[in-house]
């Protein structure tokens, strides 16, 4: 059996902490048992590995995501999503990817990885082999039995004809999406089920219907065509078109925390960041910025400030924020990536079209980024703290607080972190982008080795 854990989109239900490249799955928001920030990937991956289950259990994230998976995960398996795209062609990707390095007749389950769920949910996936194995149907669904009505959550209706085989799984009848609240009552009381997106199929099953429908069926191919894959959800384009469905019910925990009236209760603290809240009720504060925030005689309140933006509100009136800062757009302002993190300070647009960009960049010690150069852009680099190395066209040399390095147009350049290093970084040129980056070697062995080659 083998996970794949898909990791979505940007999140923007959860503005101004989620941006394109930093979706909510990343936040560190949440505290584990010793008090520690983390993020809910990092949590779900935690749980994996209490289980065992880690071994085989793969990524399915987009290129713009593996940085920050990196700095919270360390090197794990990841299948890389050419461009962003929805779940059914993200499941058919990593289905070539496994077909390629397993057997066809293997069983694969396919979960989201921001589910805030305890380790009872991942026991219960390891149910659904043996459902798919006694119903002989195409795919095994997990069900979460609901505990209130909501119209937030698709729901499995099954089928009531037939009665429960083995008294562990039900063949599905049909779905509804989003239902209204009368609707959503009146399938609970049939017995229906919320649709958490878990998925279990053999690869036999994929493949076959990839090469039924002229898709590509290897890896390679699915690769090079991903852009032409249909952009449709798993659930309309393959589990509503399946001639047999079962579903296992679960009832244990499971929250879908995408919403920030939602992800509030899970927060085993009130105020995060600088500042205080003083006689404040239900009111939640997650504060970013460098500067203070202070609350006072508020109630059912979410307050979030980061580089991105400020967010004042009312826990329920949060649910459609996604839908009001949808106009809102602009580069993202703060990302984690594999070596560290950084910061926007400022952004300037001056006469001929010139752009200004001033990062605070942090870099974890023993970490290093990449050996590069850019076409468009010159670089101003202050180290404001800690020292390291610096890799400047071949000639390495050391670096410490206080140094003001310029790197030129064409120039190739890395920097390592002995320490805890931070500096700020100017950028200016025509195009501040980040496709205006060539890059020759990830690691510091391999910038060394190269740079011993160029100085003979």
């Amino acid at each position: 059996m083998k996970v794949v854990l898909l990791s979505g989109g940007s999140g923007k239900r959860l503005w101004p902490l989620s941006n394109d490249v930093r979706s909510k799955q990343f936040l560190r928001v949440l505290q584990d048992e010793e008090g520690q920030m983390i993020s809910m990937l990092e949590r779900v991956w935690r749980q994996l590995d209490q289980l065992g289950l880690l071994s085989d259990t793969y990524l399915c994230a987009s290129q713009a995501q593996i940085d920050v998976i990196q700095a919270q995960l360390g090197d794990v398996s990841v299948i890389v999503e050419p461009m962003r795209m929805d779940t059914f062609p993200a499941i058919a990707l990593a289905s070539t990817y496994l077909i390629r390095e397993q057997q066809e007749d293997d069983i694969v389950i396919v979960a989201p990885v921001d589910q805030y769920v305890d380790s009872t949910f991942f026991k219960a996936l390891t149910e659904l082999p043996r459902a798919l194995d006694e119903s002989h149907a195409d795919l095994a669904l997990l069900g979460v039995k609901p505990r209130h009505v909501s119209n937030q959550f698709g729901y499995i209706c099954v089928d009531q004809t037939n009665a429960k085989l083995k008294n562990s799984f039900q063949q599905v009848a049909c779905f509804r999406e989003k239902p209204d609240l009368a609707t959503a009552k009146s399938l609970i009381d049939e017995g229906a089920l919320w649709n958490c997106g878990v998925f279990c199929f053999r690869l036999s099953y994929m493949h076959k219907l990839l090469h039924n429908r002229n898709l590509p069926v290897s890896y390679r191919e699915m690769v090079e065509h991903f852009a032409d894959m249909p952009k449709r959800s798993f659930d309309y384009e393959v589990v509503e078109q399946a001639q047999s469905v079962v579903v296992v019910p679960y009832e244990g925990m499971w929250k879908d925390l995408g919403t920030w009236d939602a992800l509030a209760p899970e927060l085993d603290v009130e105020f995060v960041g600088q500042g205080l809240a003083a006689s404040c009720e239900n009111t939640h504060v997650i504060n970013e910025l460098g500067i203070p925030i202070v609350a006072k005689g508020i109630r059912d309140v979410i307050i979030v400030a980061s580089p991105d933006g400020i967010l004042v509100a009312d826990k329920n009136q949060v649910a459609d924020i996604k839908s009001i800062v949808k106009e809102i757009s602009g580069r993202p302002m703060f990302e984690e990536r594999r070596w560290g993190s950084y910061r926007v300070l400022d952004y300037q647009t001056l006469d001929q079209d010139q752009e200004v960009l001033t990062k605070y960049i942090s870099l974890r010690s023993g970490a290093n980024i990449s050996y590069q150069k850019h076409a468009l852009r010159e670089e101003v680099w202050t180290i404001v703290s800690g020292h390291g190395q610096l890799a400047l066209d071949g000639r390495i040399v050391p670096v410490w607080a206080g140094d003001v390095i310029r790197v030129c147009k064409g120039q190739w350049h890395a920097i390592l972190a002995e320490s805890e290093l931070s500096f700020i970084e100017v950028q200016r040129g025509s195009e501040l982008v980040e496709e205006d980056t060539v890059r020759r070697c990830l690691t510091w062995q391999d910038i060394m080795n190269h740079c011993a080659v160029v100085a003979r």
